[in-house]
């Protein structure tokens, strides 16, 4: 199993995660992005991960306030896996850092037994109390032995280095930055986040690896599929004929080199992101269906020649 160092932490992961907003079953207004998947299938998902040699979930509190927690444990505990590595977040909007504390005790019980690897800060914004302080209350839970490790989550480049700096006075490793990064949204490439992350030795977790589905090429070959969309994503932007325009070009490249190497065009769009930053970056695609879940863990066994990645970074340069 190929692994990555998360950040200065002790915590081997390989570099592709499930991320997991999708088991929010529906609730909340998190879930409202999602259909509503039922445990079987969220089984099926986990158990495909798991046999793809991928060894880490991402969740959150926000994910229907505990469903996807809950959703995971229970996929786990259906495979009788033992080994795995989870990474959770609080959401700050409109509380106070004294919440994280309060609250370590639910993710934990909706967990179910499986230890929490790595806690992250969800957004650098809304709550009624200062990052430092939030801060505070995390390296709390590592002392208490609550969590592992510590990671932020939308954090650019000074806000990034003002957490290291305050973790590192108390001798904790800010261990990762979880960030949206994919080869239509490099913004992180131009405004110094990445760059900071790697100075500092922070991992990246890329979020929305694959654009909303975009990368897939699907929506590209048949525009009808945006309407089935659950949720408010089949009104952005990107989705509309002008923003589907805008990528088709990337889309074009990542189809070649798939059919080239005889893959997927998402798994040649994750597999950039893997080889694009080194170690620094890892990806946590979700899935809705077990083909997904499967195609995401291939990526992790071939590699981009030095001239698809050239192709792929010259069309997305912005």
């Amino acid at each position: 199993m190929q692994t990555r160092q998360l950040g200065h932490t002790d915590i081997q992961l390989t570099p592709i995660g499930l991320g997991c907003w999708q088991f929010s079953d529906g609730k909340a207004l998190t879930g409202a992005y999602w259909p509503k998947l039922g445990q079987e299938l969220t089984n099926d998902i986990v158990k495909a991960t798991l046999d793809g040699g991928v060894n880490w979930f991402d969740t959150a509190e926000a994910y229907g306030w505990g469903a996807s927690e809950a959703g995971l444990a229970k996929a786990l505990q259906q495979e009788g896996a033992t080994t795995v590595r989870i990474a959770t977040k609080w959401f700050p909007p409109l509380r106070f850092a004294s919440s994280i504390t309060k609250t370590i005790h639910k993710r934990l019980q909706f967990l179910d037994g499986y230890p929490i690897d790595l806690h992250q800060i969800h957004a650098p914004y809304g709550s009624f109390s200062s990052r430092k302080r939030q801060l505070d209350a995390m390296a709390e839970l590592v002392q208490q032995g609550h969590i592992r490790a510590i990671g932020v989550s939308n954090y650019n480049a000074a806000q990034l280095k003002q957490a290291y700096k305050h973790l590192e006075k108390k001798g904790i490793p800010l261990a990762s930055n979880q960030i949206q990064y994919n080869l239509l949204q490099r913004q992180a490439d131009h405004n110094g986040t990445i760059q900071m992350a790697k100075e500092l030795g922070i991992s990246i977790i890329a979020y929305s690896p694959l654009a909303q589905g975009l990368l897939t090429g699907k929506f590209h070959a048949d525009p009808s599929l945006i309407k089935q969309r659950v949720g408010p994503r089949k009104r952005m932007s990107a989705f509309s004929a002008k923003g589907l325009q805008k990528s088709a070009p990337v889309v074009e490249v990542l189809q070649r080199i798939a059919a080239a190497k005889g893959v997927e065009p998402s798994q040649v769009a994750l597999r950039w992101l893997l080889q694009v930053h080194g170690d620094t970056i890892l990806a946590i695609p979700g899935a809705t269906k077990v083909r997904h879940a499967q195609n995401n863990a291939q990526t992790q066994d071939f590699q981009l020649t030095e001239e698809e990645m050239s192709a792929l970074h010259q069309i997305t340069q912005a």
